[in-house]
């Protein structure tokens, strides 16, 4: 007979997700690079060099950027500028990374690996030098810069070419498909993150901060880095490794400090110093007998003892200094002193 589960055991599932499991995982499903894979990279490659090729001999391509830009989108459809204004922000490089990091941290903390977050810095390291350089090398001018109508733009000193946004968006949003666990959350997360960078790139065309061309462009050069991350899987892997050992040692030489133990102090040894023969002959001189000298002191580590733990010492004889008017005790006065006639 089938129980339908209670509210409460789902949510005890639900906070059995979030505590950090005992061990790590035995087998996390890293990507291969398959021959489907590689198909998929060069024909996404042979697509993003077409597209530099129909822009750089100002093709048909180049008169559609002219008229997207001619016909003002954010005019046409002003009412819903304030929204895009908000959602181009998700394909930031600070606000996507922050909140991506920090998702991928917590994966890190639970499944006991650093692999989420060496994957997402080795993206990030590939979008900002692929993508970057491809910016500075073409040069190209955005719309709202542009001098000549009809004219591609290109090697004027520009950096839009191809769209940072949406590549960034591509990557920043593809690398949580990529180190999904499961297939099922593979999928999901992939279409997300194809809805989201496209929503990207169309809000900078409706902004006029970028051509069509560029837009383009930038989903090809995300999709060439998501799909090439394979071949960095085991230079991910080894600085996991590498990572995990300065761990190891720095925390071995820690506990190192810790339980290392004190120093016994050793006793000081005190020379005694040799009299001269002039103080021997005072010291003969004065007592009649020749003293030696004092022999070697030690003193031995630790605290002095307190006044109640010395032996007591009663010195003889009476504490009080000789005065010449004082008599002794039982001493009479008329023995003491004589008796004056008067």
């Amino acid at each position: 007979m089938r129980t339908e589960p209670t509210p409460t055991r789902r949510l005890d599932r639900v906070f059995a997700r979030l505590d950090r499991e005992p061990e790590r995982p035995s087998h996390i499903d890293v990507p291969r690079m398959s021959r489907h894979r590689i198909v998929l990279f060069s024909a996404t490659l042979a697509f993003y060099l077409a597209i530099v090729w129909l822009v750089v001999i100002t093709s048909w391509l180049v008169r559609l950027d002219w008229q997207v830009m001619f016909f003002r989108p954010y005019q046409q459809w002003s009412g819903i500028h304030w929204f895009v204004d908000y959602y181009v922000v998700l394909g930031q490089r600070g606000p996507t990374a922050v909140m991506v990091a920090a998702w991928l941290g917590w994966r890190s903390w639970r499944q006991h690996t650093l692999r989420p977050l060496l994957t997402l810095g080795a993206s990030l390291l590939l979008l900002n030098i692929t993508v970057g350089a491809a910016k500075i090398g073409m040069g190209r001018l955005g719309p709202h810069y542009a001098t000549t109508i009809g004219s591609n733009e290109m090697g004027l000193g520009g950096d839009i070419f191809p769209s940072g946004h949406t590549a960034n968006a591509v990557v920043t949003w593809g690398i949580l498909a990529y180190l999904a666990s499961t297939p099922r959350a593979r999928r999901w997360l992939s279409a997300l993150s194809a809805v989201t960078s496209l929503g990207v790139g169309l809000a900078t065309v409706y902004l006029g901060t970028h051509w069509l061309s560029d837009v383009v462009l930038g989903w090809a050069a995300g999709l060439l880095i998501l799909l090439a991350l394979p071949w960095f899987e085991p230079l991910i892997a080894r600085s996991e490794v590498r990572v995990f050992e300065l761990r190891d040692r720095w925390r071995a030489r820690r506990r190192g400090r810790a339980t290392l133990p004190a120093p016994v102090p050793v006793p000081v040894s005190l020379t005694a110093r040799t009299a001269t023969a002039d103080e021997v002959q005072v010291s003969c001189d004065a007592s009649g007998t020749t003293r030696s000298p004092r022999s070697t002191l030690h003193l031995a580590p630790g605290a002095h003892g307190i006044r109640s733990e010395r032996a007591p010492f009663s010195p003889a004889g009476s504490r009080r200094p000789p005065h010449a008017d004082r008599l002794p005790r039982g001493a009479t006065t008329s023995a003491a002193r004589p008796v004056t006639g008067g």
